[in-house]
């Protein structure tokens, strides 16, 4: 049986990188307010799709290929950077947008929404190694069945995750039209997430460490 130490933790490891701005919370957040709440959910059912990926391979055992072939997790690692300074430029480049700033944008179809959620979440860094370094350290040996409370720690971070991104995206639009009667806080806004996410692409591009073996 799981112990509550190892679920508080878990959801308290889970919330603190959802709230952290990363490649899912642009992506959902764009989708939203360029598409309206349904492109948002069905683009949070392509990152929910990533999250039982993760969640299959590390408990499987899958995650063993990162640590045999060492180049692949730096080449998933180095991607997800690389994907992270184009959100950066992008929000301060000059011109540059606020992600909560509407702006048309050509309706994609639910599969290309879907797909693209997807990938955006395969792609981030931070999904990589909470599954492969953060969850299993959760993992009590005198708790019994170890597969078991795999999928299930990993259970309570999928429902954090869908819970916190669902109400990012049902609140992308009210903020947005809030941010855009002060156009100082959108720019504030602006420079403030494209900085954080310059930063976590330095440290992701720059992080030496190596993926854990999940329990």
């Amino acid at each position: 049986m799981v112990e509550l130490s190892g679920v508080l933790g878990v959801a308290l490891v889970a919330l603190g990188m959802v709230l952290t701005p990363g490649p899912n919370m642009i992506y959902l957040v764009s989708r939203s307010i360029t598409q309206g709440r349904r492109a948002g959910v069905v683009s949070l059912g392509g990152v929910a799709a990533g999250f039982l990926v993760y969640l299959l391979a590390a408990n499987l055992g899958l995650s063993v290929v990162f640590l045999a072939v060492p180049e692949l997790y730096v080449a998933v690692k180095l991607a997800g950077a690389g994907y992270l300074a184009y959100l950066a430029w992008n929000a301060l480049r000059p011109g540059g947008v606020s992600v909560f700033a509407p702006e048309e944008l050509p309706h994609d179809s639910s599969r290309k929404l879907f797909t693209m959620g997807l990938m955006t979440n395969l792609l981030n860094p931070k999904i990589a190694i909470m599954y492969l370094s953060l969850i299993p350290q959760f993992i009590s040996l005198e708790a019994g069945n170890v597969l078991l409370q795999g999928f299930l720690l990993g259970s309570v971070q999928i429902a954090v995750a869908l819970t916190v991104n669902l109400g990012i995206v049902l609140a992308a639009g009210a903020i947005a039209v809030f941010l855009a009667r002060r156009p100082s806080w959108l720019r504030a806004q602006r420079y403030l997430m494209g900085t954080a996410l310059g930063l976590l692409a330095v440290s992701v591009a720059t992080d030496t460490s190596a993926p854990a073996a999940s329990s």
